[in-house]
């Protein structure tokens, strides 16, 4: 397992046909060789598993990778759960250059994000 940054950046949608660079994530996680997320090892570095969500026109909000139940979330406010956005199946997904997420927002639109980059 190693710690690595990923940049995810929003996929097409009717609002941006093209995507955008502007409007994504980028996470810290602990990956595995086959780029998928490591639970066991998020246990022993919480802390470190960071998330940064950038939105052209909104101020970048800053947060960790949580567990809430049996599912993950970004969450921006430890002290409650109304600004999670949830993770379908992060343990799923492999993070590699060209590969597509999905992430339920803020404002309970779930939207598709590609990953741009993982070092």
């Amino acid at each position: 397992m190693a710690m690595r940054h990923v940049r995810l950046e929003l996929a097409r949608t009717p609002d941006h046909p093209e995507g955008s660079v502007h409007c994504g994530y980028e996470l810290n996680l602990p990956l595995g060789t086959d780029g998928r997320f490591d639970a066991a090892a998020w246990k022993a570095h919480q802390k470190d598993c960071t998330v940064r969500r950038f939105w052209e026109g909104e101020d970048d909000e800053m947060g960790e990778v949580v567990k809430v139940g049996r599912n993950w979330a970004f969450s921006y406010d430890p002290s409650t759960e109304e600004d999670d956005e949830p993770m379908f199946k992060l343990e799923k997904h492999v993070f590699k250059q060209g590969e597509y997420v999905s992430i339920t927002e803020h404002d309970g639109v779930q939207r598709t994000f590609r990953v741009v980059f993982v070092r």
